[in-house]
């Protein structure tokens, strides 16, 4: 079982990085063109695969931070998730999506305890279904809508962008622990 007292619950609403910059990371939604999505999420793929292969990938900053193991099984996860979400909305209209802690996610998962290599290639998997969905969009695909159950509006391309910030933000949360 995880020895490590899980990290004080994250409770923002990031939701407002889709429309000012992060103060922390720097990202901007609107520095990324819909072409450069894909490309950005194969880079993550490479940024999470060299990462995790060093020798403090277990070690947390501080004992309230995640270690760079714990955010890339989030990252591995979040792909996942909304992987799932950009294949409903495209399938429904106005779909909705079923509501995801990371954080119980994370004390499920018993993250400290996954094999870096393995999280390494499954990031590789998720990505590239990511990467391959968005590379496939047309047009309209770009349009279609979706909420959360705490009442956010997406469409894919804001989707897209929130999973964009969710990715650099935390390369930039190992790069400066």
């Amino acid at each position: 079982m995880n020895a490590l007292p899980p990290p004080p619950r994250d409770t923002k609403d990031w939701t407002w990085v889709l429309d000012r910059p992060c103060p922390e990371c720097g990202f901007n939604s609107t520095d990324f063109d819909r072409d450069d999505f894909a490309d950005r999420i194969d880079d993550t793929v490479n940024f999470w695969r060299a990462r995790l292969a060093a020798d403090d990938v277990r070690i947390r900053p501080e004992i309230t931070i995640w270690s760079p193991l714990e955010y890339g099984c989030h990252i591995r996860d979040a792909l996942a998730v909304f992987d799932q979400r950009f294949a409903l909305m495209l399938s429904q209209d106005d779909a909705h999506f079923d509501d995801w802690d990371p954080d119980q996610a994370a004390l499920t998962g018993e993250y400290p305890l996954q094999n870096p290599r393995t999280v390494a290639g499954q990031i590789a998997v998720h990505g590239a279904a990511v990467s391959e969905r968005l590379r496939s969009m047309r047009p309209e695909d770009w349009n279609c809508t979706g909420s959360r159950s705490n009442g956010s509006l997406f469409t894919v391309d804001s989707l897209a962008r929130y999973l964009l910030h969710d990715l650099i933000h935390h390369e930039w949360d190992v790069d400066v622990s």
